[in-house]
Protein backbone atom coordinates (compact mmCIF):
# COMPACT_ATOMS: atom_id res chain seq x y z
CA UNK A 1 0.00 0.00 0.00
CA UNK A 2 1.02 3.70 -0.78
CA UNK A 3 1.05 4.93 2.90
CA UNK A 4 1.09 8.02 1.23
CA UNK A 5 -2.31 8.64 0.19
CA UNK A 6 -4.79 7.10 1.95
CA UNK A 7 -8.98 6.20 0.74
CA UNK A 8 -12.12 6.59 3.20
CA UNK A 9 -15.90 5.62 2.44
CA UNK A 10 -19.16 6.35 4.27
CA UNK A 11 -20.49 4.01 6.96
CA UNK A 12 -23.79 2.57 6.32
CA UNK A 13 -25.62 5.04 8.20
CA UNK A 14 -24.17 8.29 6.82
CA UNK A 15 -23.85 7.59 2.93
CA UNK A 16 -26.69 10.01 1.59
CA UNK A 17 -25.69 13.62 1.46
CA UNK A 18 -27.53 16.48 0.32
CA UNK A 19 -26.36 19.56 -1.61
CA UNK A 20 -24.81 22.20 1.26
CA UNK A 21 -24.38 19.36 3.65
CA UNK A 22 -20.40 18.76 4.57
CA UNK A 23 -18.90 15.69 6.15
CA UNK A 24 -17.28 16.52 9.91
CA UNK A 25 -14.93 13.95 11.24
CA UNK A 26 -12.15 12.94 13.36
CA UNK A 27 -8.69 10.90 12.63
CA UNK A 28 -5.61 10.60 14.03
CA UNK A 29 -3.07 9.79 11.82
CA UNK A 30 0.52 7.86 13.35
CA UNK A 31 4.10 8.03 11.81
CA UNK A 32 5.40 11.01 10.69
CA UNK A 33 3.45 13.50 8.53
CA UNK A 34 2.41 16.78 9.80
CA UNK A 35 -0.36 17.49 7.50
CA UNK A 36 -3.01 16.13 5.10
CA UNK A 37 -4.84 17.48 1.78
CA UNK A 38 -8.33 15.76 1.88
CA UNK A 39 -9.87 15.65 -1.89
CA UNK A 40 -13.71 16.25 -2.27
CA UNK A 41 -16.09 13.64 -2.23
CA UNK A 42 -16.79 12.44 -6.23
CA UNK A 43 -15.99 9.34 -8.19
CA UNK A 44 -13.32 11.68 -9.65
CA UNK A 45 -11.69 13.52 -6.97
CA UNK A 46 -10.51 17.03 -7.25
CA UNK A 47 -8.40 18.51 -4.58
CA UNK A 48 -7.14 22.20 -3.92
CA UNK A 49 -3.79 22.30 -2.88
CA UNK A 50 -2.10 25.17 -1.34
CA UNK A 51 0.63 27.32 0.30
CA UNK A 52 -0.11 29.10 3.41
CA UNK A 53 2.08 31.67 5.40
CA UNK A 54 1.53 34.16 8.41
CA UNK A 55 -0.88 35.91 6.48
CA UNK A 56 -2.35 34.03 3.85
CA UNK A 57 -2.02 30.89 1.72
CA UNK A 58 -2.28 30.09 -2.21
CA UNK A 59 -5.41 28.17 -3.33
CA UNK A 60 -6.26 26.22 -6.30
CA UNK A 61 -9.81 25.83 -7.59
CA UNK A 62 -10.41 22.98 -9.42
CA UNK A 63 -14.53 22.98 -9.61
CA UNK A 64 -16.25 20.25 -11.58
CA UNK A 65 -18.97 21.54 -14.33
CA UNK A 66 -22.08 19.86 -14.83
CA UNK A 67 -23.87 22.36 -17.11
CA UNK A 68 -23.51 23.98 -20.02
CA UNK A 69 -22.35 27.26 -19.50
CA UNK A 70 -21.93 30.79 -21.23
CA UNK A 71 -20.30 32.21 -18.74
CA UNK A 72 -20.30 31.37 -14.72
CA UNK A 73 -19.70 32.75 -11.06
CA UNK A 74 -18.15 30.74 -8.35
CA UNK A 75 -18.09 31.50 -4.42
CA UNK A 76 -15.03 31.89 -2.46
CA UNK A 77 -15.96 31.17 1.57
CA UNK A 78 -13.23 31.99 3.70
CA UNK A 79 -12.92 30.78 7.16
CA UNK A 80 -12.28 33.94 8.20
CA UNK A 81 -12.53 37.64 6.31
CA UNK A 82 -9.34 38.37 3.97
CA UNK A 83 -7.64 41.60 2.67
CA UNK A 84 -7.30 41.13 -0.51
CA UNK A 85 -7.95 38.32 -3.69
CA UNK A 86 -5.37 38.16 -5.93
CA UNK A 87 -6.90 35.53 -9.18
CA UNK A 88 -5.79 35.92 -12.64
CA UNK A 89 -7.97 33.55 -14.70
CA UNK A 90 -11.43 35.29 -13.27
CA UNK A 91 -12.41 38.65 -11.94
CA UNK A 92 -13.53 39.42 -8.79
CA UNK A 93 -17.38 40.87 -8.90
CA UNK A 94 -18.17 41.64 -5.35
CA UNK A 95 -17.31 40.97 -1.29
CA UNK A 96 -19.68 40.29 1.13
CA UNK A 97 -19.36 39.71 4.62
CA UNK A 98 -16.89 41.84 5.51
CA UNK A 99 -14.72 39.94 3.40
CA UNK A 100 -15.49 36.63 4.21
CA UNK A 101 -17.26 35.73 0.76
CA UNK A 102 -16.01 36.87 -2.45
CA UNK A 103 -17.42 36.06 -5.82
CA UNK A 104 -15.67 35.55 -9.04
CA UNK A 105 -16.87 35.97 -12.78
CA UNK A 106 -15.01 34.49 -15.84
CA UNK A 107 -12.58 36.32 -18.17
CA UNK A 108 -14.20 36.50 -21.58
CA UNK A 109 -11.76 33.77 -22.62
CA UNK A 110 -12.96 31.00 -20.72
CA UNK A 111 -16.38 31.49 -19.96
CA UNK A 112 -17.37 28.53 -21.99
CA UNK A 113 -17.47 25.42 -19.92
CA UNK A 114 -19.18 21.96 -20.62
CA UNK A 115 -20.36 18.96 -18.68
CA UNK A 116 -17.39 17.01 -17.19
CA UNK A 117 -15.29 20.25 -17.64
CA UNK A 118 -13.16 21.75 -14.69
CA UNK A 119 -12.52 25.36 -13.49
CA UNK A 120 -8.85 25.75 -12.51
CA UNK A 121 -7.05 28.29 -11.19
CA UNK A 122 -4.88 29.59 -8.64
CA UNK A 123 -5.30 32.83 -6.06
CA UNK A 124 -3.72 34.26 -3.55
CA UNK A 125 -5.99 35.41 -0.38
CA UNK A 126 -3.97 37.89 1.96
CA UNK A 127 -5.34 38.69 5.36
CA UNK A 128 -4.82 35.69 7.35
CA UNK A 129 -7.73 32.98 6.84
CA UNK A 130 -6.30 29.58 6.54
CA UNK A 131 -8.84 28.18 4.00
CA UNK A 132 -12.08 28.62 2.32
CA UNK A 133 -14.61 26.40 0.52
CA UNK A 134 -16.04 26.67 -4.04
CA UNK A 135 -19.43 26.98 -4.18
CA UNK A 136 -20.30 26.56 -7.97
CA UNK A 137 -21.03 26.68 -10.90
CA UNK A 138 -22.93 23.91 -9.86
CA UNK A 139 -22.95 24.44 -6.07
CA UNK A 140 -20.21 21.25 -5.38
CA UNK A 141 -17.66 22.32 -2.74
CA UNK A 142 -14.14 21.34 -2.51
CA UNK A 143 -11.81 22.00 0.83
CA UNK A 144 -8.69 23.50 0.11
CA UNK A 145 -5.50 21.85 2.43
CA UNK A 146 -1.98 22.74 2.79
CA UNK A 147 -0.48 20.04 0.88
CA UNK A 148 1.77 19.80 -2.06
CA UNK A 149 1.16 16.75 -4.53
CA UNK A 150 4.19 16.71 -6.44
CA UNK A 151 7.95 14.47 -5.02
CA UNK A 152 10.67 17.10 -5.24
CA UNK A 153 13.37 14.16 -4.32
CA UNK A 154 11.66 12.54 -7.47
CA UNK A 155 12.22 15.53 -9.37
CA UNK A 156 15.99 15.96 -8.46
CA UNK A 157 17.15 12.36 -8.91
CA UNK A 158 15.81 12.25 -12.19
CA UNK A 159 17.12 15.67 -13.43
CA UNK A 160 20.49 14.46 -12.68
CA UNK A 161 19.83 11.74 -14.33
CA UNK A 162 19.18 13.56 -17.60
CA UNK A 163 23.02 15.49 -16.98
CA UNK A 164 24.74 12.28 -16.68
CA UNK A 165 22.54 11.35 -19.85
CA UNK A 166 24.46 13.98 -21.54
CA UNK A 167 27.71 13.11 -20.36
CA UNK A 168 30.49 12.91 -23.44
CA UNK A 169 34.09 11.41 -23.26
CA UNK A 170 34.92 7.97 -21.48
CA UNK A 171 32.03 7.36 -18.91
CA UNK A 172 32.84 5.81 -14.98
CA UNK A 173 31.95 2.58 -14.41
CA UNK A 174 29.39 3.88 -11.97
CA UNK A 175 27.48 4.99 -15.09
CA UNK A 176 23.69 4.80 -14.32
CA UNK A 177 21.90 5.38 -17.82
CA UNK A 178 22.59 1.67 -19.64
CA UNK A 179 22.01 3.34 -23.71
CA UNK A 180 24.76 5.39 -22.86
CA UNK A 181 28.34 4.50 -23.68
CA UNK A 182 31.97 6.42 -23.91
CA UNK A 183 31.90 9.06 -27.17
CA UNK A 184 34.05 11.68 -28.58
CA UNK A 185 36.75 10.06 -27.58
CA UNK A 186 38.93 12.07 -29.86
CA UNK A 187 38.64 15.63 -28.74
CA UNK A 188 41.53 17.47 -28.77
CA UNK A 189 43.01 20.90 -28.61
CA UNK A 190 45.23 22.37 -31.36
CA UNK A 191 48.28 21.05 -29.59
CA UNK A 192 46.28 17.65 -29.10
CA UNK A 193 45.35 18.48 -25.75
CA UNK A 194 42.58 16.57 -23.87
CA UNK A 195 39.44 17.81 -24.60
CA UNK A 196 37.23 14.96 -23.69
CA UNK A 197 34.45 15.29 -21.26
CA UNK A 198 32.11 17.74 -20.41
CA UNK A 199 28.59 17.60 -21.44
CA UNK A 200 26.28 17.37 -24.87
CA UNK A 201 24.69 21.01 -25.16
CA UNK A 202 21.01 19.37 -26.36
CA UNK A 203 19.76 16.36 -28.55
CA UNK A 204 22.59 16.86 -30.61
CA UNK A 205 26.59 16.24 -30.00
CA UNK A 206 28.22 20.13 -29.85
CA UNK A 207 29.63 21.27 -26.79
CA UNK A 208 29.19 24.94 -26.27
CA UNK A 209 31.77 26.37 -23.23
CA UNK A 210 28.95 29.39 -22.32
CA UNK A 211 25.86 27.52 -21.79
CA UNK A 212 27.79 25.11 -19.92
CA UNK A 213 29.57 26.95 -17.97
CA UNK A 214 25.91 28.97 -16.85
CA UNK A 215 24.69 25.80 -16.24
CA UNK A 216 27.24 24.38 -14.36
CA UNK A 217 27.26 27.77 -12.37
CA UNK A 218 23.50 27.42 -11.69
CA UNK A 219 23.13 24.35 -10.89
CA UNK A 220 26.03 24.64 -8.08
CA UNK A 221 24.52 27.71 -6.59
CA UNK A 222 21.36 25.45 -6.04
CA UNK A 223 23.69 23.01 -4.64
CA UNK A 224 25.50 25.62 -2.15
CA UNK A 225 22.96 27.18 -0.85
CA UNK A 226 20.61 24.62 -0.92
CA UNK A 227 22.81 21.60 0.37
CA UNK A 228 20.37 20.14 2.83
CA UNK A 229 17.50 19.48 0.04
CA UNK A 230 20.19 17.53 -1.09
CA UNK A 231 21.03 15.60 1.57
CA UNK A 232 17.86 14.93 2.90
CA UNK A 233 16.60 13.91 -0.64
CA UNK A 234 19.68 10.84 -0.46
CA UNK A 235 21.16 12.90 -3.86
CA UNK A 236 23.34 14.44 -2.01
CA UNK A 237 26.68 12.18 -3.94
CA UNK A 238 24.85 12.24 -7.02
CA UNK A 239 24.90 15.57 -7.32
CA UNK A 240 28.67 16.20 -6.54
CA UNK A 241 29.43 13.63 -9.36
CA UNK A 242 26.75 15.51 -11.80
CA UNK A 243 28.99 18.77 -11.30
CA UNK A 244 32.34 17.52 -11.24
CA UNK A 245 31.79 16.34 -14.23
CA UNK A 246 31.97 19.69 -16.00
CA UNK A 247 34.34 21.27 -13.94
CA UNK A 248 36.81 18.60 -14.41
CA UNK A 249 36.50 19.52 -18.10
CA UNK A 250 36.88 23.03 -17.83
CA UNK A 251 40.26 22.24 -15.60
CA UNK A 252 41.37 20.57 -18.95
CA UNK A 253 39.74 22.87 -21.42
CA UNK A 254 42.31 25.79 -19.60
CA UNK A 255 45.28 25.01 -21.61
CA UNK A 256 47.26 28.11 -20.41
CA UNK A 257 47.50 30.96 -18.14
CA UNK A 258 45.43 33.22 -20.83
CA UNK A 259 43.70 29.88 -23.06
CA UNK A 260 40.72 28.31 -22.73
CA UNK A 261 38.66 25.71 -25.48
CA UNK A 262 35.23 26.66 -25.16
CA UNK A 263 34.00 24.96 -28.55
CA UNK A 264 34.07 21.31 -29.75
CA UNK A 265 32.43 20.40 -33.03
CA UNK A 266 31.03 22.15 -36.15
CA UNK A 267 27.12 22.99 -35.85
CA UNK A 268 26.35 22.32 -39.53
CA UNK A 269 28.54 19.13 -39.48
CA UNK A 270 26.86 17.87 -36.60
CA UNK A 271 23.41 18.99 -36.98
CA UNK A 272 23.95 16.82 -39.98
CA UNK A 273 23.98 14.02 -38.26
CA UNK A 274 20.98 11.58 -36.71
CA UNK A 275 22.96 9.19 -34.78
CA UNK A 276 24.44 8.20 -31.06
CA UNK A 277 27.35 10.21 -29.95
CA UNK A 278 28.93 6.82 -29.63
CA UNK A 279 28.91 6.34 -33.57
CA UNK A 280 30.05 9.82 -33.81
CA UNK A 281 32.85 9.40 -36.87
CA UNK A 282 33.43 12.98 -38.02
CA UNK A 283 36.42 15.51 -37.87
CA UNK A 284 34.99 17.50 -34.61
CA UNK A 285 37.19 20.71 -34.78
CA UNK A 286 38.00 22.75 -31.13
CA UNK A 287 38.11 26.53 -30.53
CA UNK A 288 39.45 28.55 -28.18
CA UNK A 289 39.81 31.86 -26.99
CA UNK A 290 43.03 33.44 -25.87
CA UNK A 291 44.98 37.22 -25.96
CA UNK A 292 44.64 37.89 -29.25
CA UNK A 293 41.01 35.84 -29.54
CA UNK A 294 39.40 37.74 -26.20
CA UNK A 295 36.36 35.74 -24.48
CA UNK A 296 35.35 37.82 -21.30
CA UNK A 297 32.08 36.12 -21.21
CA UNK A 298 32.99 32.63 -21.45
CA UNK A 299 35.99 32.76 -19.39
CA UNK A 300 33.91 34.70 -16.53
CA UNK A 301 31.16 32.16 -16.79
CA UNK A 302 33.74 29.13 -16.23
CA UNK A 303 35.57 31.27 -13.70
CA UNK A 304 31.96 31.30 -11.84
CA UNK A 305 31.52 27.90 -12.12
CA UNK A 306 35.10 27.14 -11.03
CA UNK A 307 34.92 29.38 -8.04
CA UNK A 308 31.57 27.87 -6.99
CA UNK A 309 32.80 24.40 -7.02
CA UNK A 310 35.53 25.29 -5.35
CA UNK A 311 32.70 25.80 -2.21
CA UNK A 312 30.79 22.64 -3.20
CA UNK A 313 33.81 20.59 -2.71
CA UNK A 314 35.83 22.36 -0.16
CA UNK A 315 36.06 19.51 2.31
CA UNK A 316 38.11 17.94 -0.33
CA UNK A 317 40.92 20.80 0.06
CA UNK A 318 43.51 19.93 -2.69
CA UNK A 319 40.35 19.68 -5.52
CA UNK A 320 38.91 22.78 -3.96
CA UNK A 321 42.00 24.47 -4.17
CA UNK A 322 42.52 23.75 -7.98
CA UNK A 323 39.53 25.04 -8.75
CA UNK A 324 39.67 28.21 -6.93
CA UNK A 325 43.37 28.62 -8.59
CA UNK A 326 41.93 28.03 -11.64
CA UNK A 327 39.04 30.26 -11.39
CA UNK A 328 41.08 33.56 -10.13
CA UNK A 329 43.48 32.73 -13.22
CA UNK A 330 40.58 32.92 -15.73
CA UNK A 331 38.84 36.28 -14.03
CA UNK A 332 42.42 37.16 -14.70
CA UNK A 333 42.19 36.56 -18.20
CA UNK A 334 38.86 37.80 -18.86
CA UNK A 335 39.00 40.88 -17.02
CA UNK A 336 42.61 41.69 -18.39
CA UNK A 337 41.65 40.93 -22.26
CA UNK A 338 37.88 41.83 -22.76
CA UNK A 339 35.94 40.92 -25.57
CA UNK A 340 32.67 38.99 -26.39
CA UNK A 341 34.06 35.29 -27.78
CA UNK A 342 31.48 34.94 -30.56
CA UNK A 343 32.72 38.91 -32.17
CA UNK A 344 35.80 39.22 -30.52
CA UNK A 345 37.06 35.84 -30.32
CA UNK A 346 35.57 34.68 -33.05
CA UNK A 347 34.05 31.31 -31.62
CA UNK A 348 32.01 29.77 -34.62
CA UNK A 349 28.84 29.48 -31.69
CA UNK A 350 26.43 31.99 -33.60
CA UNK A 351 23.16 31.36 -34.30
CA UNK A 352 22.98 29.47 -31.37
CA UNK A 353 24.74 31.15 -28.71
CA UNK A 354 25.89 34.34 -29.88
CA UNK A 355 26.97 36.29 -26.67
CA UNK A 356 25.70 39.90 -26.56
CA UNK A 357 28.07 41.16 -23.65
CA UNK A 358 30.53 40.13 -20.80
CA UNK A 359 30.24 42.50 -17.80
CA UNK A 360 27.61 40.54 -16.87
CA UNK A 361 29.27 37.27 -16.64
CA UNK A 362 32.87 39.20 -14.87
CA UNK A 363 30.19 40.87 -12.16
CA UNK A 364 29.01 37.11 -11.46
CA UNK A 365 32.60 35.35 -11.35
CA UNK A 366 34.41 38.08 -9.00
CA UNK A 367 30.71 37.83 -7.05
CA UNK A 368 31.62 33.64 -6.87
CA UNK A 369 35.20 34.44 -5.71
CA UNK A 370 34.84 37.07 -3.39
CA UNK A 371 31.65 33.94 -2.02
CA UNK A 372 35.17 31.46 -2.56
CA UNK A 373 37.82 34.10 -0.73
CA UNK A 374 36.07 36.34 1.17
CA UNK A 375 39.31 38.87 -0.66
CA UNK A 376 37.21 42.73 -1.40
CA UNK A 377 39.08 43.05 -4.43
CA UNK A 378 36.64 40.57 -6.12
CA UNK A 379 33.84 42.32 -4.22
CA UNK A 380 34.82 45.92 -5.49
CA UNK A 381 35.20 44.47 -8.97
CA UNK A 382 31.51 42.89 -8.58
CA UNK A 383 30.31 46.40 -8.08
CA UNK A 384 32.48 47.61 -10.85
CA UNK A 385 30.85 45.25 -13.47
CA UNK A 386 27.36 45.07 -12.38
CA UNK A 387 24.49 47.46 -14.44
CA UNK A 388 21.95 49.15 -12.88
CA UNK A 389 19.38 48.31 -15.79
CA UNK A 390 16.96 45.26 -16.21
CA UNK A 391 17.43 41.40 -17.53
CA UNK A 392 15.09 40.62 -20.22
CA UNK A 393 15.41 37.03 -18.77
CA UNK A 394 17.92 35.39 -16.65
CA UNK A 395 19.55 33.23 -18.92
CA UNK A 396 23.34 32.08 -20.09
CA UNK A 397 23.78 35.29 -22.02
CA UNK A 398 22.11 37.38 -19.44
CA UNK A 399 23.50 37.54 -16.08
CA UNK A 400 22.28 40.65 -14.94
CA UNK A 401 19.59 40.06 -12.01
CA UNK A 402 22.03 37.20 -10.80
CA UNK A 403 24.96 39.68 -10.46
CA UNK A 404 22.47 41.97 -8.92
CA UNK A 405 20.68 39.32 -6.56
CA UNK A 406 24.44 38.18 -5.36
CA UNK A 407 25.43 41.34 -4.68
CA UNK A 408 22.46 42.03 -2.58
CA UNK A 409 23.33 38.74 -1.13
CA UNK A 410 26.58 39.78 -0.23
CA UNK A 411 26.40 43.66 0.89
CA UNK A 412 22.68 43.73 2.18
CA UNK A 413 22.84 47.27 -0.14
CA UNK A 414 19.28 48.45 -1.23
CA UNK A 415 19.86 49.42 -4.78
CA UNK A 416 20.71 46.05 -5.68
CA UNK A 417 17.12 45.04 -3.62
CA UNK A 418 15.70 47.57 -5.72
CA UNK A 419 17.32 45.87 -8.78
CA UNK A 420 15.92 42.51 -7.82
CA UNK A 421 12.86 43.57 -7.29
CA UNK A 422 12.46 45.80 -10.53
CA UNK A 423 12.89 42.50 -12.71
CA UNK A 424 10.37 40.61 -10.37
CA UNK A 425 7.93 42.90 -10.94
CA UNK A 426 7.73 42.56 -14.75
CA UNK A 427 7.41 38.93 -14.10
CA UNK A 428 4.92 39.63 -11.79
CA UNK A 429 1.09 39.28 -13.39
CA UNK A 430 0.05 43.01 -14.95
CA UNK A 431 3.38 43.28 -16.08
CA UNK A 432 5.19 43.39 -19.60
CA UNK A 433 5.73 39.49 -19.30
CA UNK A 434 2.65 37.91 -20.39
CA UNK A 435 0.65 34.67 -19.20
CA UNK A 436 -0.72 31.44 -21.02
CA UNK A 437 -4.43 30.65 -20.35
CA UNK A 438 -3.23 28.29 -17.42
CA UNK A 439 -0.63 30.40 -15.76
CA UNK A 440 2.71 30.41 -17.04
CA UNK A 441 4.79 33.03 -18.11
CA UNK A 442 5.72 33.03 -21.00
CA UNK A 443 8.61 34.96 -22.34
CA UNK A 444 9.44 33.51 -25.66
CA UNK A 445 8.84 30.46 -27.99
CA UNK A 446 11.99 29.40 -27.65
CA UNK A 447 12.02 27.71 -24.38
CA UNK A 448 9.03 29.30 -22.83
CA UNK A 449 9.66 26.77 -19.38
CA UNK A 450 13.39 27.55 -19.30
CA UNK A 451 13.23 31.25 -18.58
CA UNK A 452 10.36 30.70 -16.10
CA UNK A 453 11.93 28.43 -14.38
CA UNK A 454 15.11 30.52 -14.18
CA UNK A 455 13.17 33.58 -13.06
CA UNK A 456 11.62 31.17 -10.42
CA UNK A 457 15.03 29.97 -8.95
CA UNK A 458 15.30 33.82 -8.75
CA UNK A 459 12.43 34.43 -6.73
CA UNK A 460 13.14 31.55 -4.17
CA UNK A 461 16.67 32.67 -3.73
CA UNK A 462 15.30 36.15 -3.33
CA UNK A 463 12.57 35.46 -0.89
CA UNK A 464 15.36 33.77 0.94
CA UNK A 465 17.12 36.77 1.11
CA UNK A 466 13.76 38.69 2.66
CA UNK A 467 13.11 40.64 -0.26
CA UNK A 468 9.14 40.23 -0.53
CA UNK A 469 9.43 36.29 0.27
CA UNK A 470 5.73 35.71 0.43
CA UNK A 471 4.65 36.87 -2.77
CA UNK A 472 7.82 35.52 -4.31
CA UNK A 473 7.80 31.96 -3.32
CA UNK A 474 4.22 31.76 -4.13
CA UNK A 475 4.50 33.18 -7.62
CA UNK A 476 7.80 30.92 -7.98
CA UNK A 477 5.64 27.48 -6.76
CA UNK A 478 3.08 27.87 -8.98
CA UNK A 479 5.63 28.10 -12.37
CA UNK A 480 7.42 24.97 -10.89
CA UNK A 481 4.20 22.93 -10.72
CA UNK A 482 2.98 24.23 -13.91
CA UNK A 483 5.82 22.42 -15.13
CA UNK A 484 5.39 19.51 -13.15
CA UNK A 485 1.70 18.80 -13.69
CA UNK A 486 -0.80 21.64 -12.95
CA UNK A 487 -0.99 22.36 -16.52
CA UNK A 488 -3.17 19.27 -17.39
CA UNK A 489 0.33 17.43 -18.27
CA UNK A 490 3.97 16.88 -17.36
CA UNK A 491 6.34 18.96 -19.24
CA UNK A 492 9.14 16.83 -17.32
CA UNK A 493 10.58 13.04 -18.98
CA UNK A 494 9.73 10.30 -17.11
CA UNK A 495 8.16 12.26 -14.50
CA UNK A 496 4.02 12.93 -13.66
CA UNK A 497 1.24 12.41 -15.53
CA UNK A 498 1.58 12.16 -19.27
CA UNK A 499 5.26 13.43 -19.47
CA UNK A 500 6.78 14.09 -22.96
CA UNK A 501 8.17 10.83 -24.90
CA UNK A 502 9.42 12.46 -28.22
CA UNK A 503 11.56 14.80 -27.09
CA UNK A 504 13.87 16.18 -29.50
CA UNK A 505 17.48 13.99 -28.81
CA UNK A 506 19.39 11.73 -31.02
CA UNK A 507 20.46 9.57 -28.53
CA UNK A 508 17.65 9.07 -27.17
CA UNK A 509 15.56 8.11 -30.38
CA UNK A 510 18.27 5.31 -30.92
CA UNK A 511 17.31 1.93 -30.87
CA UNK A 512 20.05 -0.24 -28.47
CA UNK A 513 23.31 -0.90 -30.14
CA UNK A 514 24.28 -2.33 -32.69
CA UNK A 515 20.72 -1.52 -33.97
CA UNK A 516 21.29 0.68 -36.87
CA UNK A 517 20.09 4.71 -36.15
CA UNK A 518 19.45 7.18 -38.56
CA UNK A 519 16.84 9.93 -40.06
CA UNK A 520 13.89 7.51 -40.25
CA UNK A 521 14.75 7.54 -36.36
CA UNK A 522 14.18 11.04 -36.62
CA UNK A 523 10.52 11.15 -38.08
CA UNK A 524 9.12 8.22 -36.40
CA UNK A 525 6.22 8.66 -34.89
CA UNK A 526 6.75 6.41 -32.03
CA UNK A 527 8.25 7.09 -28.78
CA UNK A 528 12.05 7.44 -28.15
CA UNK A 529 13.24 4.17 -27.21
CA UNK A 530 15.48 5.33 -24.67
CA UNK A 531 13.54 7.48 -21.78
CA UNK A 532 15.49 11.17 -21.50
CA UNK A 533 14.14 10.72 -17.68
CA UNK A 534 14.58 14.58 -15.90
CA UNK A 535 15.13 16.33 -18.87
CA UNK A 536 12.47 19.48 -19.33
CA UNK A 537 11.45 20.44 -22.93
CA UNK A 538 11.39 23.80 -24.57
CA UNK A 539 7.59 24.20 -23.46
CA UNK A 540 4.27 25.41 -25.06
CA UNK A 541 3.16 28.31 -26.93
CA UNK A 542 1.42 31.44 -25.98
CA UNK A 543 -2.00 29.86 -25.25
CA UNK A 544 -0.82 26.72 -23.33
CA UNK A 545 -0.49 24.54 -27.11
CA UNK A 546 1.95 21.75 -27.27
CA UNK A 547 1.98 18.53 -29.45
CA UNK A 548 4.74 15.90 -27.60
CA UNK A 549 6.60 15.23 -31.43
CA UNK A 550 9.69 14.70 -31.56
CA UNK A 551 10.64 16.89 -34.84
CA UNK A 552 9.61 20.18 -33.29
CA UNK A 553 13.21 21.01 -32.25
CA UNK A 554 11.80 24.31 -30.35
CA UNK A 555 8.49 22.97 -27.98
CA UNK A 556 10.17 19.63 -27.32
CA UNK A 557 14.06 20.95 -27.55
CA UNK A 558 15.94 19.80 -24.61
CA UNK A 559 19.01 21.06 -23.55
CA UNK A 560 21.30 21.81 -20.31
CA UNK A 561 20.69 25.11 -19.21
CA UNK A 562 17.19 24.17 -19.41
CA UNK A 563 17.15 21.81 -16.65
CA UNK A 564 19.78 24.19 -14.51
CA UNK A 565 17.40 26.63 -12.76
CA UNK A 566 14.59 24.37 -12.90
CA UNK A 567 16.97 21.81 -10.85
CA UNK A 568 17.67 24.40 -8.55
CA UNK A 569 14.35 26.02 -8.08
CA UNK A 570 13.31 22.17 -7.25
CA UNK A 571 15.74 22.17 -4.50
CA UNK A 572 14.81 25.60 -3.09
CA UNK A 573 11.35 24.27 -3.22
CA UNK A 574 12.51 21.07 -1.03
CA UNK A 575 14.66 23.27 1.48
CA UNK A 576 11.29 25.24 2.18
CA UNK A 577 9.26 22.61 3.19
CA UNK A 578 12.26 21.20 5.63
CA UNK A 579 11.99 24.97 6.88
CA UNK A 580 15.51 25.78 6.54
CA UNK A 581 16.89 28.77 5.08
CA UNK A 582 20.24 29.16 3.02
CA UNK A 583 23.61 29.55 5.08
CA UNK A 584 23.07 33.34 5.21
CA UNK A 585 19.83 33.28 7.20
CA UNK A 586 18.01 35.53 4.94
CA UNK A 587 20.08 38.19 6.21
CA UNK A 588 21.63 39.51 3.50
CA UNK A 589 25.03 39.54 5.19
CA UNK A 590 27.54 36.98 3.28
CA UNK A 591 27.75 33.55 3.34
Amino acid sequence: MNKRVWYIKNKDHNGVKQPGERITMNFVARGNAKSAAVTSISDDPNALVLASWHNGFEGYINAPVTKNHKEWTLALTFDKPIDRLEIWDADVVRSEQNGKVWYIKNKAHNGVKQPGDHIKMNFLAWGGAKSATVTGPTGATTSLNTASVYDYDEVLRKSILFYESQRSGKLPSTNRISWRGNSALGDRGKNREDLTGGWYDGGDHMKFGLPMAWSTTTLLWGLVDYKAAYVNAGEYENMLNCVKWPLDYFLKTHTAKNELYVQSGDITADHAFWGRPEDLNMYRPSYKVDVSNPGSDVAGETAAALAAGSIAFKSKVADSSKLLAHAKELYNFGSSYLGKYTTDGHIPANPLYTSSGYADDLCVAAAWLYRATNEQKYLSDAKKWAANKMSWAWSWDDNTVACQLLLYILTNETTYKQDVETYMSSWLPGDSVSYTPKGLAWRGEKGPLRYAANTAFLALRAADAGIQSDKYRTWAKYQIHYMLGDAGRSYVVGFGNNPPTHPHHRAASCPLRPGPCGKSNKDTPSPNPQVLTGALVGGPGKNDDYADVRTDAVKNAVRIDYNAGFQSAVAALKQWTLDLLPPDQGSGQGF
